[in-house]
């Protein structure tokens, strides 16, 4: 019989400034200090949770680690806290830098592109390798409904509502079982835990002003595009092609600046891990392999 290896997966605070940031990180049991690192940068409206299977088949071979931004899942953001994008990124800085990690493959996925993007440019030292899932940075990766929302103003009536209409739970889990072929592979743990916490005093807050500085991103695509045509990072394109965001021409868009970047498109939709980890797993786990070699 095969012996089966379980990860050891640690859960953890470490303060960053006025910021209490929880993070997950498995203990590799094979490789130990030289085993490939991969930050994982997680999306709206979920939190480190959405990677807890990821890290469950890949952790005995690789240093996983998963942050909450402050707003998001047990992370612990003071009451006067901005939020913006900007801010974000300043968090996941501090973080990376209190952990020393000098060198990781950075996995990106909805708001984790445009966090991951900004420590790209400032840190271009970092970055082994990025894996992009459903991670946007180019124009023809909007589909009519984030253009609309991304058009949100706080200045313009209604648009506030507008904005906490997509924060309930309906919303929530349309986004995880949007665009699967099978919703019975979703385990309703996900939207569930979620909806929990944008439930708590101040979290839809902080998502109504992260919704009105998203305008920020689009604006720096072409600067994160520079970034990659320039650096040219190996990487890895996982993409579920029904994505309501962020449809399937925004994986093939990274080419122009990525031409040897591994591209998949699934056919499922934005939380891609949630149903097709089976595929996505593996693929990770070559990439990781191949360049951190």
């Amino acid at each position: 019989m095969t012996p089966l290896t379980v990860p050891r997966t640690l859960h953890r605070h470490v303060d960053v400034g006025d910021v209490r940031v929880f993070y997950r990180e498995s203990v590799p049991e094979e490789g130990g200090d030289d085993a490939p690192v991969m930050l994982l940068l997680h999306g709206f409206p979920s939190a480190s949770h959405q990677f807890r299977r990821l890290i469950d088949v890949l952790g005995s071979r690789y240093r996983l680690i998963a942050p909450d931004y402050p707003g998001f899942g047990h992370t612990e953001a003071p009451a006067g806290f901005t939020y913006g994008f900007d801010n974000l990124a300043d968090v996941m800085e501090g973080f990376v830098e209190r952990l020393g990690l000098a060198r990781f493959v950075m996995y990106v996925f909805d708001f984790g592109a445009p966090v991951g993007f900004r420590l790209a440019t400032r840190h271009p030292e970092w970055i082994a390798g990025l894996v992009v899932q459903n991670g946007n940075a180019y124009e023809e990766g909007l589909s009519d409904g984030a253009r609309a929302f991304i058009a949100l103003r706080p200045d313009v009536e209604g648009d506030e509502d507008n904005v906490r209409a997509l924060l309930t739970l309906e919303m929530t889990r349309g986004q995880y079982e949007g665009g699967t072929t099978d919703p019975r592979l979703v385990a309703p743990d996900g939207w569930t835990l979620d909806q929990h916490f944008l439930d708590l005093p101040g979290r839809k807050e902080a998502q109504v002003a992260l919704a009105f500085d998203y305008h920020t991103n689009v604006e720096r695509y072409p600067l994160w595009q520079a970034w990659l045509r320039e650096h040219r990072p190996p990487t890895l394109i996982t993409w579920g092609r029904d994505d309501m965001f962020f449809p399937e021409p925004g994986a093939h868009a990274y080419l122009r600046d990525l031409p040897d970047a591994e591209l998949h498109v699934l056919d499922t939709g934005h939380f891609a891990l949630e149903d097709r980890l089976p595929e996505i797993a593996p693929l990770i786990a070559a990439f990781l392999d191949r360049v951190w070699k």
